[in-house]
């Protein structure tokens, strides 16, 4: 006889991850989602650049990309913004190796100018791609969460997992003075996913949190930049992203950080405000506001979705800065694995994203 249990699938995260998944799982079986934070998608999901860049990151990661464009189109979820890669003095090959990379199209200085009216005499070489979205990171949470309750499903805030054992026919999962039964978990705890493994006997994945800081600045000189593109300097050292009537600036760093509740660092602020002002000329004015965010990696910098090594206990981690613009496909796979249907994905992106890789 099969155990009564709970809930099918118990989702540990309430990041984009975890409710993408969530509603992928939810025309499968009952889902039950735990967020550890007394409110859904806190740290980085609350904190995402929210850029769609069809071309940004490793192979594989480009591959979740296109896959998931139609449903962001479909969904309404992309408005048009754009993408301005600059370069100045001295980093010629750098921005050479990007335009290869990112698939880019170089423009003249003028045509630049002519998107971001503020460019320097200090950018010497300038590349467009038009092809690149807002997206509406919102909206993309609120309808994940209404698909898992539409379907009978529950999602709990404030469930900090404090034990995860194996039960007949799945798995016991314990948050303080509650409890509950699956047949399968999800990790995609985000910053604390290889923490979670553990509390299961589940390899860890060695992941690694990066902090990114970011400042909120007023628009140069009063400027309307909502037509703007995002800037982005040669080599992902900086970028700049019109939001709300202002900009948002960050150094592109990538700190070491323990999973915790980021803040900006001042000086990684200044590192950003200040190649930012090489490109422009007018110059930064003081942030009216700045925070962090986590953006969490696997060894190889892929994700990390499928089955781990002990039965019934799946990962969907290691997003890095890629978790809202790959969220459509990465979750269908994983639901596809789970539903032992042939995956939509080729089997060279399937098996880069397996997380046994790392076994």
């Amino acid at each position: 006889m099969v155990p009564f249990m709970d809930t099918d699938f118990l989702v540990i995260g309430g990041g984009i991850a975890g409710v993408s998944v969530g509603a992928a799982l939810s025309g499968l079986g009952r889902v039950t989602l735990w967020e550890a934070e007394r409110q859904m998608g806190l740290h980085t999901s609350a904190r995402s650049a929210a850029l769609f860049e069809e071309s940004y990151g490793l192979p594989p990661v480009i591959a979740l990309n296109r896959a998931s464009r139609a449903a962001h189109a479909e969904n309404g979820d992309l408005s048009p913004r754009g993408l301005l890669l600059v370069g100045i003095e001295g980093e010629e090959e750098i921005f050479a190796a990007d335009l290869v990379k990112m698939q880019l199209s170089e423009m003249s200085l003028a045509e630049a100018r002519g998107l971001i009216p503020i460019l320097s005499e200090d950018v010497t070489r300038a590349a467009h791609d038009p092809d690149a979205f807002d997206l509406d990171t919102d909206a993309m949470q609120q309808r994940a969460v209404r698909a898992i309750r539409a379907t009978g499903g529950a999602v709990e805030t404030g469930r900090p997992v404090t034990a995860l054992t194996p039960a007949v026919g799945g798995w016991r999962a314990v948050s303080g003075d509650h409890a509950i039964t699956a047949r399968l978990v999800v990790n995609a705890a985000g910053a604390w996913a290889d923490r979670v493994a553990s509390l299961a006997g589940v390899t860890p994945l060695g992941l690694t949190p990066l902090r990114r800081s970011v400042a909120r600045i007023p628009a140069p000189g009063g400027a309307d930049v909502s037509a703007w593109p995002m800037m982005l300097g040669a080599g992902e050292s900086w970028y700049a992203k019109p939001d709300a009537g202002a900009l948002i600036v960050s150094p592109a760093d990538e700190t070491p950080s323990e999973p915790m509740d980021a803040w900006a660092d001042d000086m990684d602020l200044a590192v950003g405000l200040d190649r930012y002002s090489q490109a422009v000329t007018v110059a930064p004015t003081r942030p009216s506001s700045s925070w962090a965010g986590l953006r969490t990696f696997t060894p190889d910098r892929c994700l990390a979705l499928g089955a781990s090594e002990v039965p019934g206990f799946w990962w969907v981690a290691g997003q890095g800065g890629y978790g809202f613009q790959t969220a459509p496909a990465a979750a269908a796979l994983v639901a596809d694995l789970v539903a032992g249907r042939p995956p939509a994905l080729d089997a060279a992106t399937v098996t880069a994203c397996d997380p046994v890789r790392f076994l």
